[in-house]
């Protein structure tokens, strides 16, 4: 079992960990998120018309990209970042320079706990990250290495080290992350279930990853975190995160990564208009019926080591095997080689450190 630090990961991580934050409105939500957020750097993304101004509150330390800065920076590479869409984000992290990344969306406060208390979410997060993940056989006890808790009676002895933790998946109170055909039929429907857990996805499993309370290892798994094409002049909105979720999965598993949800929350205070939302969605929730066994299915050669050949190979599978579901999916496998290029142009060293972590089994 893990042993408590007597220091705050939060307050080991001020130097390593970036905030990345799409939006298209000031910033006023980061004044309850001061106590937590000040300390560290914040990169912004600004969504939508460029010559708007997105005020900040004073005292954070931030740096602000728009479209104008995007389009500079990549030159014609930045055709691979979504516009009008939160998707965007994702250029937030290609631009960092940190080991790890937060990212939250501006409609998400600080939630409470059972006990009235306000939720560190950023430090649940970077506890989730530095700790283990154990994919390979499921733990009824959840997350061995927390406070209180171990390995169950049957656990095998050669896999209780664990592997690297990847990603770290929080949840939300409040409302929920629904598409649209629920949110029509449960308009009213809130989360009020805290559930004191964190658990490891298991290897083989796909899961719907949701970016609005969303912490990763940049080094182990950054150029798999493309939130594809999405929003204007796409066919398709709502699904950028899933898309990112699905592939960064995929090559979880093969590198021996792990990949964690549960804690923390946050309180997502604003539902968004189910009927716009549905007009996002609708060809995507068609499509996840091929495309989830698509990702079920994939498979990735062993001379695949690096976060950035897999991608390049689900790309490649991409082409060949979704095209027929529809032309779209030739972009999209084309964008994702561009946002490999662009990434590792702008992280020269980015192929090794993403290389296989030591210990970890493909």
């Amino acid at each position: 079992m893990a042993q408590p630090s007597t220091i705050s990961p939060a307050t080991l991580l001020k130097d390593e960990l970036d905030i990345v934050i799409p939006t298209i409105r000031n910033l006023d939500f980061l004044e309850m998120w001061r106590p937590f957020f000040q300390p560290y750097h914040l990169i912004i993304v600004q969504d939508g018309d460029p010559s708007k101004t997105i005020r900040v509150p004073d005292g954070f330390d931030y740096e602000l990209y728009n479209r104008n800065d995007i389009n500079r920076i990549l030159g014609p590479k930045s055709s691979c970042i979504s516009f009008k869409d939160s998707a965007c984000r994702c250029f937030g992290y290609m631009v960092s320079k940190k080991k790890y990344i937060y990212t939250i969306d501006d409609d998400c406060f600080v939630a409470k706990d059972p006990s009235g208390k306000d939720i560190n979410a950023l430090e649940q997060h970077i506890k989730n990250l530095l700790s283990p993940s154990t994919p390979f056989f499921f733990n009824t006890l959840y997350d061995p290495y927390r406070d209180g808790a171990d390995f169950v009676r049957g656990y095998p002895f050669s896999l209780r080290e664990g592997v690297p933790t990847a990603v770290s998946h929080g949840l939300w109170l409040n409302i929920p992350d629904y598409d649209a055909p629920t949110q029509l039929v449960k308009p009213l429907e809130r989360n009020s279930r805290y559930v004191d857990a964190i658990m490891t996805i298991p290897k083989g499993t796909i899961f719907p990853m949701c970016g609005m309370n969303l912490a990763f290892n940049r080094e182990l798994i950054g150029p798999a975190m493309y939130f594809g094409l999405m929003g204007d002049g796409q066919p398709i909105g709502r699904y950028d995160d899933m898309w990112a979720g699905w592939c960064t999965k995929v090559i979880c598993d093969h590198l021996g990564l792990g990949v964690k949800t549960g804690l923390p929350y946050i309180w997502h205070s604003k539902a968004s208009n189910p009927f716009v939302n549905l007009k996002k969605e609708y060809k995507g929730i068609y499509w996840q019926e091929e495309l989830i066994p698509f990702f079920q299915s994939v498979t990735l050669p062993k001379d695949c080591t690096t976060v950035q050949q897999c991608y390049i190979e689900i790309s490649k599978q991409v082409k060949a095997k979704l095209s027929k579901v529809d032309d779209y999916f030739n972009k999209l496998a084309d964008a994702m080689v561009t946002w490999i290029e662009a990434w590792d142009e702008l992280n020269p060293s980015g192929a090794k450190s993403a290389e296989l972590p030591k210990g970890a089994s493909k």
